[in-house]
């Protein structure tokens, strides 16, 4: 057996990004190559072969159509682009669609992707079309020695790598939230609005993907195949809660969001009515001016005070008045109103 060293990462002629034969009692080896793996999955000695594959590799699809002993579900999954989360039984193997977050994940609805497993006995078959966090995690986990006692329990990993990875997702932006209450709270809402609508989106999208999870693979367990573990078992279903957790965290924080946004629409519309009260006040207080000057535009005859010496202060005299004169009723108006 060949240590690990000497795997090429995704260089593989048919998409194949890594894969190992992984035996609980003995060192991992790399299989470099799918060659290599269909050589393996004929003698499995005891353990089991990982593939995980780049469905976006042109060689990626005709491979796994000559080779691969997939499950109809699982073509029709990737071809479709299914995404609603879910692990079923499919005849005596299991099959998954996994929702994760890409590598460069940037709190954007367009950074969350889809990963398809298949799982038997000897082999665990994964395909995604972009880099997913949590699969990653998992193949460098097993190139650092981690042995998965059985393909299941190779599933288990992943299914914990994807809830730390969400509850990490969850702890960034209950922060953000949390600079956004404070940045409230002291008067400062200004740009926030935008930054508010993209989280609530993206705990929406991640609760919407993610929620059949756990049902999903409860009813699973109801019902496993035959070579799934009693040990397997329990630490599925102890995932099923991990991410049960999750999904409550992620409820409670889009609670919070929408607090968030309420608040900062209520502030943003009274800031928009004082605005316009100012404007309409400016508004009124600027009548009298406008109409008499309006009035004494007119250029016709009989205009009062054209030939009077004094004619220009009288009437800036009348506009003052009126002017106070309807300062004082917006004022009371004001005052009655309040």
């Amino acid at each position: 057996m060949s240590g690990l060293s000497g795997t090429s990462y995704g260089a593989d002629e048919h998409g194949l990004i890594c894969g190992f034969w992984i035996h609980p009692d003995q060192p991992t080896e790399s299989l470099p190559t799918l060659a290599q793996a269909q050589a393996r999955l004929a003698d499995p000695a005891g353990g089991f072969v990982w593939l995980h594959l780049n469905l976006t590799h042109a060689g990626a699809q005709p491979w796994l159509a000559r080779h691969a002993a997939l499950a109809e579900s699982f073509l029709e999954a990737q071809q479709a682009g299914s995404r609603s989360s879910r692990i079923e039984r499919v005849g005596d193997e299991l099959f998954a669609v996994l929702n994760d977050v890409t590598f460069d994940f940037a709190f954007d609805v367009g950074d969350v992707s889809t990963l398809w497993m298949q799982v038997s006995e000897h082999l665990v078959l994964s395909a995604r079309r972009a880099p997913l966090r949590s699969v990653d995690r998992l193949r460098m986990a097993v190139k650092r020695g981690d042995r998965p006692r059985s393909s299941v329990a190779l599933l288990d990993h992943l299914l914990r790598d994807q809830a730390d990875e969400l509850q990490r997702i969850v702890r960034q932006a209950t922060e953000r939230v949390d600079d956004i209450e404070d940045a409230l709270l002291a008067g400062r809402h200004a740009g926030h609005e935008s930054e508010v609508a993209a989280l609530r989106r993206l705990m929406v999208r991640l609760q919407r993907l993610l929620a059949p999870e756990p049902s999903a693979l409860l009813r699973m367990l109801s019902n496993p195949p035959h070579w799934v573990a009693e040990d397997d078992q329990q630490q599925l279903q102890q995932a099923s809660e991990e991410f049960a957790l999750v999904l409550r965290d992620i409820q409670a924080l889009q609670e919070r969001i929408r607090a968030v946004q309420d608040e900062t629409s209520a502030r943003v519309a009274q800031e928009n009515n004082r605005t316009l009260y100012v404007l309409t006040m400016v508004t009124v207080l600027a009548l009298p001016i406008n109409l008499i000057s309006g009035l004494f535009g007119m250029n016709v005859g009989g205009l009062p005070f054209l030939q009077h010496p004094h004619g220009f202060w009288v009437v800036v005299g009348l506009i003052l008045l009126l002017t106070g004169l309807v300062t004082m009723l917006l004022l009371k108006a004001t005052g009655r109103r309040q």
